[in-house]
Formats: structure tokens, sequence, C-alpha cells
């Protein structure tokens, strides 16, 4: 990627097709697909230069506009959080896409490898060949090639410079997208996603722990039966065996992934309900129940989005192996030992024992080895450019927030020009789910009133 710049005068217009449109409830929608490069970087006589792949994304439209008026409205693009996860299944506009609707067309991006996007799981990734190969591929599904998917979309949909709003991970894409193809954007809005520009991630999750065990407090605090209830089965984990629908076995250290509750302020209060009816009574002695055992579930594995697990530590990565951080660093923490007497709840970080006791990652364990190991990642971000930043942004910074660190945000947000933020305490991570609405409105006044 050339530095401040992302060109993509010199390749093929992509194929772009709308399969489908609907009508209901409100709005209206259009299915596009886009066939773009593997590699956006590769010269034209790069080794994947002639390789495609298919990007979805799906457009939303209120109804209160008709179809004239709707095609004259600008675009608004969502970056969603992630890694790994696919864009938003909208059954009706609500919340914040209720308030971009009154002015927006809404593109909801399938990132890369997600979603229809040719995705990527257990299943597809072995077509790619040996461990090595898949490891090569998945190097091009990181921010700097889903920006440059971007940016061929807006330019296949005939857009002007577009509104993006990046939630978690798609706020990192968003810092991205200021850095190389800055021409490309209007305004930017990011909630809970101001990555760090520079530095291991050791230092994320130094600080993400201690604010995960602040949580932990917090809720303990307020539910303090459910200490005990966590101590209960953690000391059942370790005596009796159990396990999930997948026949997998539930560690205490991946029961100890129901953390993400801790997570939101919309989520919270639904960990107490998990835990509330856990045992059962049964002829052989108390043992967890069905329902509980199956919301565990889907809470540990990774099956709906193992990029998530594959791809998390490379978010951070710029010149330096990863080397599974979150796990060097959980030494410094023996609280969140799965052995500690009164074991913690963890966050969003991942660890490498995930490719042993997850069946949908499993098969992808040599493929998570060589990427923690992978030395040579791309910057993400160019200083200079977001220094000198001429586009109107602005930035949620939550005070609490356990996967983005508050100190880290504004770290960054100093060294973006033109971004304002607005720190609050009245949310979590999960805020536009909370209060969608008025989040989004006062993000856009304050880049509108920047201008």
């Amino acid at each position: 990627m050339a530095e401040a710049t992302l060109d993509t005068t010199a390749r093929k217009d992509p194929v772009h097709t709308v399969r489908a449109r609907h009508k209901f409830r409100g709005m209206r929608t259009a299915e596009h697909y886009f066939t773009v490069p593997l590699d956006h970087f590769a010269g034209a006589d790069g080794e994947d230069a002639d390789e495609t792949i298919t990007v979805f994304a799906r457009e939303y439209v209120s109804t209160d506009h008709s179809e004239a008026e709707a095609a004259g409205l600008p675009w608004l693009l969502y970056l969603q959080g992630g890694p790994g996860g696919r864009g938003n299944r909208f059954a009706s506009l609500g919340g914040w896409s209720k308030a971009a609707a009154k002015d927006f067309r809404i593109l909801m991006l399938d990132q890369r490898g997600t979603g229809l996007s040719s995705p990527i799981d257990r299943n597809t990734l072995p077509l790619r060949g040996d461990t090595a190969a898949q490891a090569k591929y998945l190097e091009h599904f990181r921010a700097d090639s889903i920006v440059a998917d971007a940016e061929l979309i807006r330019q296949a949909l005939g857009s002007g410079p577009w509104t993006v709003y990046g939630q978690s991970y798609g706020g990192f894409c968003a810092l991205t997208y200021l850095s190389f193809a800055p021409t490309g954007l209007r305004e930017v809005l990011i909630t809970g996603g101001l990555a760090p520009l520079t530095g291991p991630p050791d230092r994320v999750y130094r600080e993400t722990f201690q604010r995960v065990a602040a949580r932990n407090a917090e809720y303990f605090g307020w539910y303090p039966e459910d200490r005990d209830a966590v101590n209960r089965i953690a000391r059942h984990l370790r005596s009796i065996p159990e396990h999930l629908a997948d026949g997998s076995q539930l560690t205490v250290e991946r029961f100890q992934m129901v953390g993400s509750f801790l997570g939101g302020n919309t989520r919270v209060d639904n960990l107490h309900n998990l835990l509330e009816d856990a045992f059962v009574e049964t002829p052989g002695g108390p043992r967890l129940s069905d329902p509980f055992l199956e919301q565990v579930r889907s809470l540990v594995s990774r099956a709906a989005n193992p990029l998530y697990a594959l791809m998390h530590e490379s978010i951070y990565g710029q010149g330096a192996a990863t080397a599974w951080a979150a796990w060097r660093v959980l030494d410094e923490f023996p609280e969140f030992s799965p052995d500690a007497a009164e074991i913690l709840l963890t966050g969003e970080m991942v660890y490498p024992w995930y490719f042993e006791q997850d069946p949908a990652l499993s098969p992808l364990k040599d493929v998570a080895e060589l990427l923690a190991a992978k030395a040579d990642w791309k910057p993400l971000y160019d200083a200079h450019q977001l220094a000198a930043n001429t586009v109107p942004a602005a930035a949620a910074v939550y005070r609490d927030d356990i996967y983005v660190d508050h100190g880290l945000s504004l770290e960054t947000a100093a060294a973006v020009r033109k971004l304002k933020t607005w720190e609050t305490g009245e949310f979590h991570h999960d805020g536009i789910a909370d209060d969608g609405e008025a989040i989004f409105g006062r993000l856009l006044g304050m880049v509108r009133s920047a201008r």
C-alpha cells in the first residue's frame, strides 16, 4: 500500500450485480455483489494479481423516501465490529439505522471472509491448499484490504466521497480509511473503535485485563450471589466432565468466556439470567442443565465467526509478530487463571487453547500458529496522514469499555487532526444497541458542525 494513498485506478472495474430487491416493514433493500481483487496491492505480475473474490453488501432505504428521492440520497457505509462478523441483517429500521435512514442510503457490508463475502471457515479454507497457503490467503483479510474493497465499491456505485460509520473493529477500519484513502470520505463516525496506532498488542491487553477485572468486581457487587454461582460451576467443571451439544467439553477456561456479557449495558444483566438455573438435580447428583449448556455453547463456540479467533490479534499487527499476546500477558494477571480460587470471567481475548477445545477451530490450529508467528505485517495506519487529516470525524469513547481501552483511545484521538471525541460513562461497548439513535445523531452533529 502506497503511503497515504490507495490507488484503485489501475484496477479493472469490479463486476457489480444486484440480484434481488425487497420491500418490507418500512424499508427497501437491494442485494449487491461485487467482484474484487483478492490482493489489491499485488503488482501486475504478482502471484495473486488476477485472483478475485466476491464481496456482498445490502442496501437499506426507508420507504419514507420515494424511489426517485432515495436515488439522490448520499451513501453511508457501515463497518461492522469484529473482526469476522458479518454485516447486520435488519428486520426493520431502528436505533441508529432509523436515524441514518432519514438522510442516507445505508450500505451494510459483509467484510471479506464473512457472511456472503467469500466466507472463510474450517470447511472452505482447505480449498486454498496446505497450511502455509491458507495462512498466506488470510493475510488479505485485514483492514487495508477491507478499505480497498470499500473504495472499489464506492466507485462502482457512482458515489462521491461518502460517510463511513465504524463500530468497534469497524472504527479501526475507518482509521485505516482515513490513513490511505481519505479522498473517498466525506465524514467519519466511530463508536467504541479508536485503535492504538503504534505499539505491540501487549499494551492493549495490559489495559483491558484491568478493565475486565474492574467490571467483574462491579458485576459481583450487583449480584453477590453470582460470585458463589461462578465458583460452584468452576469447582464442578474441575471434577465432573460436562459436554456441549457439539460433543466438546466445557472446561473452566471456556466457561470463563461468558464474561462477554460484561462488555455491555444491554447484555450485562443477562449474565445473571444465565447463571440462575445452571444446575439441576439428577439421579447422579447435581449436573449442569441443558438450557444452561446450550446458552453457553452459543457463547463459547466460534463456529459462526471463526475469523474472529484467527485474525483477532492480527488487527494490531504492524511490523512484528503478535505471538499470542493476550496469552502471554495473562501471566501478569493470575486472578484470571482457571485454577484461581475465585475465577474471574474474561473478555474478548483469544488464546491458543481455543484451537484445541473448539471443534470449529481445531482444524485451523496450525494456520493460527503461523499467523501468530508472522513478523512482517504491513502498516495499518499512516501517522503523518492522520496528523494532517482534513476529513471531519467524530468518535464516541466509552470510559469503561472493556474491549477498546479509554486511555489508548484518547491517545489515538490526539493524533488524528479534525477528530472530535465525545467521552461518556453512560454506555459500554454496545452503546449503539443501547441508544443508537441518540449516539448517531450526536456524532453526526459533531462532524457537521466541524465543517
